[in-house]
């Protein structure tokens, strides 16, 4: 499964498995620890809050004392583990690279309130969020503070974000000689956005009516987009297109009000009206608008998707991640309906993240039978066929994922529709090989069976499975996957930059491997039809898929979907791809497949998985 660490415009799976370091009920913005990126002798001395912003990411002044600094409190946050006020200047200075707004780290409730003017003394910190192995950008503050009410009722500064404030271009390039770090750069907020909003970091902000891009979650935050013409889908979501499409008009949105007053909202909602708070940074998702206000939602009652049916020629392949099924959890008729309403009862599924019977209970079961049990009983129970079911135990603990869980990959199949080709000798340790079968004909040696599970590719990650089926007459190869997740990876507000993909190493490693496998069957049988699909943990332009389709040997059809509709999942704004099935060259050179990217969960509040299924639909 996927983590939810930051990661280059990725994710993570589960929101079960979700670590935040402040209570569930609010998001949180900073973690109980602070950690000082410079210490330097003390000393008072009398500024402005712009003189401790300075024109670079790190304060001038970090480790100093400060004395008697002026301004407007702009926000108060009371909860989490990160207490305290913003405050602003309303006399900016000439240069738009400095804040004029800071957040001063109280500890505790803060007793001042918005519009209160104050004058503060206390320490200048640089908080990172997540911590420096993070990569994060680091947050200016006033720590220790002594606080002074000069005050009250006093005018708010504000400035508007924008379409047209926001810039086009993401970020400069880090400094190589700082290891690829932008916090030592002079800022160019007409130039980067990354810039531009850390030149706004702390200050009062205020967006207009803006469009919904991530639904709202239970950490009370969703994601809007300044920029409504950026790269939109078609359902009103903004999509990731390259690792140069960052789209610069994405914020992220939570509330320092109630979390009961925070909308519940899905992509292509409208939060109309004014939205107004504090800009602060925090660990998911970089900058972040803390409203205390927020404006009104206008939903646009986007519905969920349904695939047409297969005809009877035609073979109906999906792949479904159905994030950490196992029998205690309460989805399974959702996850029944959705296979059957939604997708239409394909022929064959590949599901990814099937838990053990047990699921995270950590005492050595590896088998999955009651998990399949209860998901094919729902589906007859739903109107769907009555599947069976194909996969290999994993080693206990050894596939990654949640401990315990032991996920993997299961083949469902429609006896009805299509048979599977049992051979036996597959097993969590064994390798599936290929054989000839007659003239010009493959087979595989085992099946199902796993494509090369000792190799170090696989190292605490899913194996592939392979099996063999036969529609109409015709074999089809079809290989599942569950590749490693973006865990560990830079995040796109990284003070590194370009950031760091450390986890696509190890993916690179298993597209070889899966792409070397293919190839076999394709030496014994050059017109064999081969599916691999699952989710890939990667982009369809990322190396990953580059290395899949390596020579030719298999081709990622979401790429025959228009632009507008490549995405599987959705994340800080972002939609994008993670989930596909990749074709042999019979396949594609036949030309009657149709691809369906199925938008049942990522777009909406009340997902049931974070990926959305996909369907293609072919005459082998």
């Amino acid at each position: 499964m996927s983590s939810r660490s930051v990661s280059s415009a990725s994710p993570a799976h589960s929101a079960r498995t979700r670590s935040r370091l402040a209570a569930l009920a609010v998001a949180t913005a900073s973690c109980a620890t602070y950690a000082v990126v410079v210490t330097a002798p003390a000393h008072a001395a009398t500024v402005a809050i712009h003189d401790i912003q300075g024109s670079t990411r790190v304060s001038p002044l970090v480790g100093q004392a400060v004395a008697d600094v002026p301004g407007v409190v702009t926000g108060v946050r009371t909860y989490g583990s990160s207490k305290g006020f913003w405050f602003q200047d309303p006399n900016p200075d000439a240069d738009p690279a400095t804040s004029e707004g800071v957040f001063v780290f109280t500890s505790s409730a803060p007793t001042v309130k918005a519009g209160d003017a104050v004058t503060v003394s206390g320490t200048v910190t640089e908080y990172v969020p997540g911590g420096a192995s993070s990569g994060n950008q680091s947050l200016t503050e006033i720590s220790k503070p002594t606080v002074t009410v000069v005050s009250s009722g006093n005018a708010i500064p504000v400035t508007t974000i924008s379409a047209k404030s926001v810039p086009d271009a993401y970020t400069p390039a880090g400094d190589s000689a700082a290891n690829g770090s932008v916090n030592g750069l002079t800022l160019q907020p007409r130039k980067y956005a990354l810039d531009y909003y850390e030149s706004l970091e702390g200050q009062n902000v205020r967006i207009g009516s803006s469009r919904v891009v991530t639904a709202s979650d239970p950490y009370t935050e969703l994601w809007v987009t300044v920029k409504p013409h950026e790269n939109a889908t078609q359902r009103g979501g903004t999509r990731y297109g390259s690792y140069e499409s960052q789209n610069t008009g994405r914020l992220q949105v939570q509330s320092l009000g109630a979390t009961a007053d925070f909308p519940v909202a899905d992509v292509g909602d409208v939060l109309k009206g004014t939205t107004e708070g504090p800009l602060d940074y925090n660990s998911y998702g970089g900058y972040t608008l803390v409203a205390r206000e927020l404006g009104s939602l206008k939903q646009s009652g986007l519905a969920r998707e349904t695939t047409r049916a297969q005809k009877s020629n035609e073979l109906a392949v999906a792949t479904y991640n159905v994030e950490n099924l196992d029998p205690g959890d309460a989805t399974f008729e959702e996850h029944a309906a959705a296979i059957v309403d939604n997708l239409r009862s394909p022929d064959i599924v590949s599901l990814e993240e099937i838990q053990d019977n047990n699921g995270a209970t950590n005492d050595g079961t590896v088998a999955a039978d009651q998990t399949m049990a209860k998901l094919t009983d729902a589906i007859v129970a739903a109107g769907g066929p009555r599947y069976e079911w194909r996969s290999i135990d994993p080693v206990n603990n050894a596939d990654g994922g949640e401990p315990g869980g032991n996920i993997r990959q299961v083949f469902l199949f429609n006896p009805e529709r299509v048979s599977f080709t049992d051979r036996p000798g597959g097993d969590a340790t064994t390798a599936v090989g290929v054989t000839s079968a007659g003239k010009n004909k493959a087979a595989l040696t085992a099946s199902p069976g796993r494509v090369d599970p000792a190799n170090a590719a696989w190292t605490n990650s899913r194996k592939p499975l392979a099996g063999e089926f036969t529609f109409r007459g015709k074999t089809v190869f079809v290989i599942a996957n569950h590749f490693a997740s973006k865990g560990g990876d830079q995040g796109l507000t990284s003070q590194y930059q370009p950031p760091t993909r450390s986890s696509e190493t190890q993916r690179h490693a298993q597209a070889t491997v899966v792409n070397s496998f293919v190839k076999d069957i394709l030496k014994v049988q050059k017109n064999a039809d081969v599916i691999t699909l699952g989710d890939i943990n990667d982009f369809e332009f990322s190396g990953t898929a580059k290395l899949l389709e390596d020579g030719g040997a298999l081709w990622s059809a979401i790429k025959s979907l228009p632009k507008s509709e490549r995405y599987t999942y959705d994340y800080q704004g972002n939609s994008q791809v993670l989930d596909q099935i990749l074709v042999s060259p019979s396949i594609r050179s036949k030309g009657s497949f149709r691809y369906d990217s199925v938008h049942i969960n990522s777009e909406f509040h009340d997902q049931i998985s974070d990926h959305d299924p996909q369907v293609l639909r072919l005459r082998p």
